[in-house]
């Protein structure tokens, strides 16, 4: 073989199909998680050879000469004393092998996409970086829901925003307009805003495209129910006694929305302006409360009705969040519950309109828009709560008037309930 055949037989191809570039690469150079039973099942087949090779019957020397001047009976004793130590030494190791292996699999903590990308790292001729970057990328796919649809992720300033932590050697840069920080574990910055995510391995940087963090603006910044100039009003429980279920407690925090960044989205349908209350039009910035498990939910109920052929594209919201000033006397407040689920940032008024309207559109195709449309949003919640019972909650039917048209409330409140309704909800 000569240097030229040498040389790409140890790094691959020059056109990357063979390497450390190729894929499969990462899978031949990270070890293998391996149980006991396969430690012990792999030493037990290792005595039973080294046994079956001591006791063999030698064929018979052709004359005393060749055996060396020992008797016969010389010569059984040093064969059973070698078995013997054969076997002790077998045994010794075959507990040596097991305990070790006993001990790594009940030491392996991090997950194996973690420890494969953590190993892939450590050789020298480690894959290039843009294929460990994307490797790695892959840890924030469970934070686009089970939808895989979401395109933020909304938490409270300092928290944990992985399941895994961030192999070594890797580490996250979080930019907004206003600033810009790195960090080597995947923990949301200690400021609030809106945050885009870029992965860094070495030298190489990889954005997470498509995708926000959003750390929230503290509840204790709210002064006499108001923060700056935005009124937001108080939430029951929130100057003491016990709410009756979590569900009920004050939320954690806010999301600042300003002119530039509302258009934000946090899923592929939606927005953060979808969510604001309908009131204090000239006063920004604006605060929000939201849970991505409602948007999670509402992804699901629209791709359910598109693949029953179903136009998703002109979903609106016409109702989000509610502050609580504006649930009590803003708007037409008749049918709205004084604990509703639209102050917690958990409950939506929908309906489909892709012709621009205003009004839902005719989704059973019988020639008329009225609550029946609204029903076939329904029937795609119940299909949805059924598929994933995490995101239970409630659902309300509501009939068109002189404002609106029919729509649908779809909330997480965590328990099943469904009503007919006029007014808002």
């Amino acid at each position: 073989m000569n240097k030229d055949s040498e040389r790409r037989a140890v790094n691959g191809d020059r056109d990357g199909r063979h390497g450390k570039d190729d894929p499969a690469w990462l899978k031949s150079h990270v070890p293998v998680q391996r149980g006991p039973d396969a430690f012990i099942r792999d030493a037990a087949n290792a005595i039973l050879h080294t046994a079956e090779l001591a006791f063999l019957i030698p064929e018979r020397p052709a004359s005393r000469w060749h055996r060396a001047g020992i008797s016969p009976r010389g010569e059984k004793i040093f064969d059973v004393t070698g078995v013997a130590v054969l076997l002790l030494f077998a045994a010794a190791w075959t507990w040596s092998v097991a305990h070790t292996g006993m001990r790594n699999v009940e030491g392996a903590g991090v997950s194996t996409v973690t420890s494969g990308i953590a190993a892939a790292l450590s050789y020298a001729d480690a894959p290039t970086a843009p294929f460990v970057t994307e490797a790695v990328i892959n840890l924030f796919a469970p934070l686009k829901g089970a939808s895989g649809k979401l395109r933020a992720r909304i938490t409270p300033a300092g928290e944990q925003i992985l399941a895994d932590p961030l192999p070594a050697g890797t580490s996250v840069r979080f930019s907004s307009p206003a600033s810009a920080e790195s960090a080597a574990a995947a923990i949301a910055p200690r400021r609030s805003g809106i945050w885009s995510l870029a992965l860094m391995v070495g030298a190489a940087i990889r954005p997470v495209d498509e995708f926000s963090l959003i750390t929230l603006t503290p509840f204790s910044e709210k002064r006499r129910g108001k923060i700056g100039k935005y009124n937001i009003g108080s939430w029951p429980h929130e100057r003491g006694g016990k709410p009756r279920s979590p569900k009920f407690a004050p939320p954690a925090g806010f999301i600042e929305v300003t002119r530039a960044n509302q258009d934000t989205y946090v899923s592929e349908h939606f927005r953060l302006r979808d969510f604001l209350t309908h009131d204090q039009v000239a006063v920004w910035p604006k605060y929000l409360v939201l849970d991505t498990r409602l948007i999670d939910k509402m992804e699901l109920v629209l791709s359910d009705l598109a693949e029953r052929g179903i136009t998703t594209k002109g979903v609106r919201v016409m109702s989000g969040f509610r502050t609580p000033q504006y649930n009590t006397g803003g708007g037409d407040a008749r049918g709205r519950s004084s604990l509703s689920r639209h102050m917690y940032g958990d409950a939506s008024d929908i309906f489909i309109d892709n012709n621009g309207d205003g009004n839902m559109d005719d989704l059973n195709g019988d020639g008329r828009v009225n609550i029946r449309d609204a029903r076939v949003i329904e029937a795609a919640v119940d299909r949805v709560e059924r598929t994933h019972p995490a995101l239970v909650g409630g659902c309300g039917v509501y009939t068109g008037n002189s404002a609106h048209g029919p729509f649908v409330h779809i909330d997480t409140r965590g328990y099943r309930a469904r009503w007919l309704g006029t007014g808002d909800s």
